[in-house]
């Protein structure tokens, strides 16, 4: 039955996307960032729905007369000069097993640069937020409730084959989409859809948590600081806060206070030790090969026996930092820092430019809430 109706949905949406091209990216987002099809266990689960409405869509582009066009600001051309890296370090890759991920990352950018020629005015922009905050919301409110049916002794997880399947991935995209929940309790008028959003931020607080993710934790507590800063209701947001992240502590159980507090005995923890191992490497590799890393999927058996100081302890990075390190090189890894730095400086020069212009406010809002994800997501890559 699961089947069925994702293949309807997908299906009954493709003559919107041939009429209305911004449509296929809110239909793309949705099947990325929910993964629908993960969640049914027949023909569908996979079935390329994906790359049907992203045929569809570029096919609606080329094909309608609307007025496209992307202003290249220095964050879109830096963005430009990151893919074009990206594809440099591919050519010089150490291993033949980088085709998988070099293939999602050119997917996912061409839908980046999608997004930014067609979600071009608030209506879309919004109906990208609400998207956002439903497929990921979805895994908030579902692993909230799991967490207080279990009493929160179980990990979350996200949809099997997806990007965010591991707690860990998991913890950080629930982490990155609160700001936008919040934006939808700032901006929302009807009171009823306010506290829904609420609701579902409270629930992914919760699940965030429940996914004992350290990096969850770490980056939800840096969030909070920054989203207090950013909020226009301080008192408000101070109150929300407030009252949620100790009643949302209390419930956990013992053994999750435990983990967290391994962060300040990481020398004694296996995981953490493995992951310094796995840092080690990258640092090493990098200064062998400075210029353009190993290319994608690096961290490999393989290369771990030649340049881990433990080659028998084979760990992922769990670092968006030491992974770029090691898969682009210094280089890669400065034009990885610049974009992020001068993406938080652009969302803050549009949130002063903007509040001046009232009919504007709505974006000025955005790009306060972006800072706070974009945040969340340098200290919880990290």
């Amino acid at each position: 039955m699961r089947d069925v109706l994702v293949f309807m949905l997908v299906l009954g949406s493709l003559p919107m996307i041939v009429m209305r091209p911004w449509f296929g990216i809110i239909m793309w987002c949705w099947l990325s960032y929910m993964n629908p099809h993960r969640l049914a266990w027949g023909f569908a689960f996979d079935f390329p729905f994906a790359q049907v409405v992203a045929l569809t869509t570029m096919a609606s582009i080329v094909l309608s007369r609307e007025k496209k066009y992307i202003e290249f600001t220095p964050l879109v051309g830096l963005w430009v000069v990151w893919v074009l890296w990206m594809n440099v370090t591919t050519y010089f890759a150490l291993d033949d097993t980088w085709a998988k991920n070099y293939d999602r990352m050119i997917k996912t950018m061409l839908f980046g640069f999608l997004t930014v020629l067609l979600m071009n005015d608030e209506k879309r922009v919004r109906a990208l937020v609400w998207v956002t905050v439903i497929s990921l919301g979805f895994f908030g409110v579902k692993g909230g409730i799991f967490s207080i049916l279990s009493g929160g002794n179980y990990l979350v997880w996200g949809p099997p084959g997806s990007f965010i399947e591991g707690n860990n991935e998991l913890g950080l995209a629930l982490v990155m989409t609160i700001p936008m929940m919040y934006y939808l309790f700032q901006t929302e008028k009807h009171v009823w859809v306010r506290r829904g959003a609420l609701i579902m931020m409270a629930s992914s607080m919760l699940a965030a948590l429940t996914t004992h993710s350290r990096g969850a934790f770490i980056a939800m507590a840096a969030m909070v600081v920054f989203l207090w800063a950013k909020s226009r209701k301080k008192m408000v947001t101070a109150v929300i806060l407030l009252a949620a992240l100790p009643a949302i502590l209390w419930f956990m159980p013992e053994h999750w206070i435990e983990r967290m507090e391994s962060i300040q005995n990481y020398k004694q923890d296996e995981s953490a030790m493995g992951r310094i191992n796995a840092w080690m490497f990258a640092w090493n590799l990098a200064l062998d090969h400075p210029m353009v890393g190993g290319g994608f999927d690096t961290f490999t058996p393989r290369l771990f026996m030649v340049y881990a100081p433990d080659p028998t302890d084979f760990h992922d990075a769990h670092s968006i930092y030491f992974e770029v390190l090691a898969e682009h090189g210094f280089v890669g890894l400065g034009i990885f820092l610049a974009l992020g730095g001068l993406a938080l400086i652009a969302a803050g020069h549009n949130a002063r430019v903007c509040r001046k212009v009232p009919e504007l406010a709505w974006m000025s809002d955005l790009n306060k809430l972006i800072q706070v994800s974009l945040v969340g997501y340098a200290v919880g890559g990290a």
